[in-house]
């Protein structure tokens, strides 16, 4: 006969660290007072440890491969982000900051899957009431949405058996806890046992389930790491809260490609798609002042032209200032450098605040060259013509280093009807199609500022 024997352990509430008693200091983040009692179950017959059956190893060949069944969301943004739809079965991980739309898209979602089958949305955080105020207010008209206000997982486990949904909503992992731990919802161990209490039987009933996540001042989901490799996909919704444009970003997918992005619009009704984001992103550039300029970004197989701005001032103070909104600072302050010691720019005295217009976020090193001109152009007072687009990798000897994707970039900056475009000279040298766009290749930042008449 089966008997289960427990053992205690001790678990840290910050790091996930184990040990076999309770410790005052962790020895792995160095934490005070983070351990928390965790039960271990060890499944025995007859006293003696049950051995599972051995598994045999078989030629990868013998396997028969299954295309994966897909639901659309209704959205082609996240659509294209899940790599065509989402897995029946798979367990998607959403986070985000406060406020920033997680619930919004997620009862939008439910809506737009109307007819595919029963939505179980298990919230631990807000009242029918509350959800269905927002409902109202999103027009969501989906009769097979049901509402369960719980966080025990042992009831929503019993919940989900019994409904067997088509779709399972969880609001927010954070809020829910087992009854076979002691630590406190939201903690280490509590995160990592429900997640894996959800994903087994979630797999087993082959039922997709959405997890919202709340992410730490860093930016990154809370909890241990662990849980962000035990789901399927982990999809984060960027953006400032003070600005409409919303965008969620792939940035794991076990059934697709990832760092894709999808863009969309917060409006009064909900979340609304940007079909084409380079075209909204520079609708606003009217008149064509000296530190502005476009640049060609790519993110994921996505293409987008993005307004970048510039402002330089005669600073009052010992030291510079220097602030990027959207960018790295570390690499502006990389850039400026160069600026400095290859192009003859004399920045040591200068204030220089660089922002991404819309609110997003930039990070690839093609857009180097376009926040060295912009700078440039700036600090000469001279404006970039405002039919040019910027594109390029710049090095610490000055040098233009060669980008990827350059055909989709050009092509984007084409259909929006731009003119010129100023990439590097490698990439020059290999581009295979004939482009109405005049392309000038630089190879160094001294030639693209002299390409622009600021030097």
């Amino acid at each position: 006969m089966a008997k289960s024997n427990n053992k205690t352990i001790f678990v840290c509430n910050e790091c996930g660290y184990e040990s076999v008693k309770w410790m005052g200091k962790c020895p792995a983040c160095n934490s005070w007072n983070t351990f928390f009692e965790q039960k271990v179950e060890t499944v025995t017959e007859n006293g003696v440890k049950k051995i599972k059956e051995k598994n045999e190893a078989k030629a990868l060949n013998s396997y028969k491969g299954q295309d994966v069944a897909r639901i659309s969301t209704g959205f082609d943004e996240l659509d294209r982000v899940l790599g065509g739809g989402i897995v029946n079965g798979s367990l998607i991980l959403l986070g985000g900051e406060p406020g920033i739309g997680k619930s919004t898209l997620i009862l939008q979602l439910c809506d737009k899957i109307q007819g595919e089958g029963k939505v179980l949305y298990v919230s631990g955080e807000e009242s029918a009431e509350q959800i269905k105020l927002r409902a109202d207010r999103l027009g969501i008209r989906n009769e097979d949405i049901l509402f369960l206000g719980e966080t025990n997982i042992s009831q929503i486990n019993e919940s989900i058996t019994e409904i067997k949904p088509k779709l399972v909503i969880i609001d927010s992992i954070q809020t829910m806890y087992s009854e076979d731990l002691s630590a406190a919802a939201g903690s280490v161990s509590q995160v990592r046992e429900i997640t894996s209490q959800i994903m087994r039987i979630c797999k087993s009933q082959s039922i997709t389930t959405f997890i919202i996540g709340h992410v730490t001042k860093d930016g990154t989901i809370a909890g241990p790491r662990v849980l962000e490799h035990m789901v399927d996909t982990v999809l984060y919704i960027e953006g400032e809260r003070y600005f409409s444009y919303r965008i969620i970003r792939g940035v794991k997918n076990r059934f697709g490609s990832t760092n894709e992005i999808g863009m969309f619009e917060m409006k009064g009704e909900g979340l609304c798609e940007i079909s084409n984001p380079s075209e909204i992103l520079i609708s606003e550039r009217d008149d064509n002042p000296s530190g502005s300029g476009i640049i060609a970004s790519m993110e994921g197989t996505r293409p987008m032209l993005v307004e970048i701005q510039a402002l330089t001032s005669q600073s009052v103070f010992g030291i510079p200032k220097r602030t990027a909104n959207g960018f790295d600072y570390n690499r502006l302050a990389v850039l400026v450098a160069v600026l400095e010691k290859r192009a003859r720019l004399m920045l040591g005295g200068q204030d220089i605040y660089l922002n991404v217009v819309g609110g997003i976020k930039l990070n690839e090193p093609a857009i180097d060259l376009g926040v060295c001109c912009i700078v440039a152009s700036s600090f000469k007072n001279v404006p970039i013509p405002k039919d040019t687009v910027i594109m390029g990798e710049v090095g610490l000897t000055g040098e233009v280093r060669r980008i990827n994707m350059i055909e989709k970039r050009l092509k984007e900056a084409e259909k929006l009807g731009f003119k010129r475009c100023i990439i590097p000279a490698n990439n020059k040298k290999y581009l295979e199609e004939n482009y109405k766009i005049q392309i000038v290749g630089v190879k160094d930042l001294n030639e693209a500022l002299s390409a622009l008449g600021i030097k």
